[in-house]
């Protein structure tokens, strides 16, 4: 690989503040602007694409929107210079994307009740999604968002939120059960739906969904399809960072572990909305 296909690749793997579908699109335009900026030889792009689908196993809209790509790609053309070919089919996939999104935040919005207080952790580009809506709408509501350390995008979300004229109380990863009873539901992000009734999302999302169980609130996950997975618990791959990250002291007998992603049992969870539709749980019709 050349010096700019190798930086595209890091740039993916060293992003911590996208969700992922956030990523896998940022990640297809990326791809769609290289592909437009000269010619490119089928074997760079397939070896680029082979890549990028293992640089976040933990967020697995990236594969499987790149696996859509390559679907649509068909036998080339010319494999000497495969740009003119593949960008409408890149693009196509983008915007596959962006509607799923849309569709997700459309059946989120039906959940809400005027004057809201919404709980949430990390940051989602779905729930984002669904706080613009309900913002562009002029739909009254507030959110309680989470730190979400060690990465903390959670300083982010609330600044998108003040932004948009949104109230918004930041607390930390540990508040989160004391705060629950002030939320009237809870919206998580997910970045990977695994086969065996588990999803992973950030770190912390299994006690804010034990805490939402604990105290009776509504728990919703957004998760369109691009997000659906083979895997299962035992075998998806949970990203973990660099140790440093924490600012932690360091010893002899010290081990500091820093496991960005966990899986969390549906068991614990309201439903899931997706582009198709908004599942509840024990499994009922799509509604």
């Amino acid at each position: 690989m050349d010096q700019q296909t190798r930086r595209i690749i890091q740039t993916i793997r060293d992003d911590r503040q996208s969700g992922a579908t956030q990523l896998a699109s940022a990640a297809l335009s990326v791809v769609r602007d290289w592909l437009a900026s000269g010619k490119v030889p089928a074997s760079l792009l397939e070896q680029l694409l082979d890549e990028l689908t293992r640089a976040r196993p933990s967020m697995v809209p990236l594969a499987n929107a790149i696996a859509r790509c390559q679907e649509l790609f068909g036998p080339w053309r010319d494999s000497s210079n495969v740009s003119e070919q593949a960008a409408p089919v890149v693009r196509s996939v983008l915007e596959q994307l962006a509607r799923a999104n849309e569709r997700v935040a459309l059946s989120a919005f039906e959940l809400v009740p005027e004057q809201a207080t919404i709980l949430t952790h990390s940051r989602s580009s779905q729930v984002v999604a669904l706080f613009r809506l309900l913002a562009d709408r002029q739909h009254p509501f507030s959110v309680i968002c989470t730190q979400s350390s060690p990465g903390n995008e959670g300083f982010t979300l609330a600044r998108e939120l003040d932004e948009l004229g949104v109230p918004v109380t930041l607390i930390t990863d540990a508040q989160t059960g004391l705060f629950m009873p002030e939320a009237d539901l809870v919206f998580s992000g997910c970045d990977t739906w695994l086969s065996d009734q588990h999803f992973v999302n950030k770190s912390g999302t299994y006690l804010l969904a034990l805490a939402a169980r604990d105290q009776g609130k509504p728990l919703w996950v957004l998760a369109d399809s691009f997000k659906d997975s083979p895997d299962t618990v035992q075998s998806v791959a949970l990203e973990e960072m660099t140790p440093e990250e924490l600012g932690g002291p360091t010893g002899a007998h010290i081990r500091t572990r820093n496991i960005y992603f966990e899986t969390v049992p549906v068991q614990l969870v309201t439903g899931r909305v997706s582009d198709q539709g908004v599942f509840s749980f024990p499994a009922e019709p799509r509604r």
